[in-house]
C-alpha cells in the first residue's frame, strides 16, 4: 500500500505451508555395498523434498546385544557437514552406517536413517554355513555360526524382497543360528554382530532350484576351485551351462567347472543352467595369495 494516495497492489502469488506431525527421516545410500579390501565407500543422505540449509552427521553403528539393537558412533569429521556425501577410505570389513540431518538455529535435526551395510565376504570373524553352500533348496534345514575371538554373537539378516531393515535370527542356540525349513523369503544377506562392535564376513544366501554349488568364502589366488549345479533328487547334474558375469564359459557333457589355478580375473557372478531351468547367480570372490617371511 502507498499511504500517500491510498493505492494497493495486486495480491500475491499465494504460497503453501505444510507442517507435518513427523519428523523427516532421510534415506542413506552406500556405493559400493559388497567390498574389494581397502575400497573407498562413499555414503549419501538424501532427505526428503530437499531444500537448501540442511547440514549432515555421519554415523558408525555399533552393535549392542544388551539392547538387541544398534547405538551409533559419530564418524570422523562427521558433524554438520555441508555436503550430502561422506567418503570412507580403506574400508575393509562389514560395517554398518547411519546418518541424519539438521537446519535452523537453534538446529533442528531429522530422525537418524534406516541402517545400510557395507558387506565383506573377508573379515577375521566369519559365518560359517552348513551345508557348506551359498544357495539352498526350499525345506532344506540350515545352520548358520559365528566363528572368532568373542563369545556372544547374534546372527542379523537383510531380506531381498521385503522390508528395508535387517532383523534378528529367530532360533539362537549359543552362536549358532537355525532355520529349520528355510524358504525363498530367506533369501538375502546373512552376518554375525557381537557386543563389542565386530561384524564378520557375510554372506549372501539364497534359496532356489537348481542351485550352483559354489565356495561361500572367499578363494585364494591359485587355489583350485570345482563349481556344479544341482537337484534336490540329483547331486550332480551333466549337460550343464555354466556362465561367468552373464557370459556362457562351458557347455559341454562335463557336471563341473573346474578352475585348476584361481586368478584375480575369475572373480565375479557365477551361475548354471540345466533343462532351461536357471540357477540364481552368486558371487565368487578370489582374495590375493601373501607369502609371509618368517625370519630368525
Amino acid at each position: 500500500m502507498k499511504s500517500s494516495q491510498h493505492k494497493t497492489t495486486e495480491w500475491s502469488d499465494s504460497v503453501t505451508l505444510t507442517v507435518s506431525d513427523n519428523k523427516p527421516r532421510p534415506v542413506l545410500t552406500v556405493s559400493p555395498s559388497w567390498l574389494s579390501p581397502g575400497a573407498s565407500v562413499t555414503l549419501n543422505c538424501e532427505v526428503e523434498h530437499p531444500s537448501a540449509g540442511w547440514s549432515f552427521y555421519w554415523y558408525k553403528a555399533v552393535p549392542d546385544l544388551s539392547e538387541k539393537s544398534s547405538s551409533y558412533e559419530l564418524l570422523p569429521d562427521g558433524s554438520g557437514t555441508a555436503q550430502d556425501s561422506y567418503i570412507i577410505h580403506g574400508q575393509t570389513h562389514t560395517a554398518g552406517y547411519v546418518c541424519r540431518a539438521g537446519r535452523g538455529d537453534p538446529e533442528y535435526h531429522t530422525d537418524h536413517s534406516q541402517p545400510k551395510f557395507v558387506w565383506s565376504a573377508d573379515s577375521p570373524a566369519s559365518l560359517t554355513v552348513s551345508p557348506n553352500r551359498v544357495q539352498h533348496f526350499i525345506y532344506d534345514s540350515v545352520s548358520l555360526t559365528c566363528e572368532g575371538n568373542v563369545t556372544e554373537w547374534r546372527v542379523k539378516w537383510f531380506p531381498k524382497d521385503g522390508p528395508l531393515h535387517y532383523s534378528n535370527c529367530r532360533r539362537m542356540t549359543g552362536s549358532t543360528c537355525n532355520i529349520s525349513y528355510i524358504l525363498k523369503s530367506n533369501t538375502g544377506v546373512y552376518w554375525c554382530e557381537s557386543g563389542s562392535g565386530e561384524f564378520s564376513s557375510a554372506v549372501n544366501i539364497t534359496v532356489n532350484g537348481p542351485i550352483l554349488v559354489s565356495p561361500v568364502h572367499p578363494v585364494t589366488e591359485g587355489a583350485s576351485v570345482s563349481l556344479s549345479c544341482s537337484l534336490r533328487t540329483q547331486k550332480i547334474l551333466s549337460n550343464v551351462f555354466f556362465y561367468h558375469n552373464d557370459k556362457l564359459i562351458q557347455n559341454d557333457t562335463r557336471g563341473e567347472l573346474n578352475i585348476s589355478a584361481v586368478s584375480k580375473s575369475d572373480e565375479g557372478f557365477y551361475k548354471c543352467q540345466y533343462s532351461g531351468r536357471e540357477s540364481a547367480q552368486s558371487w565368487m570372490s578370489v582374495n590375493k595369495y601373501v607369502l609371509c617371511l618368517v625370519v630368525t
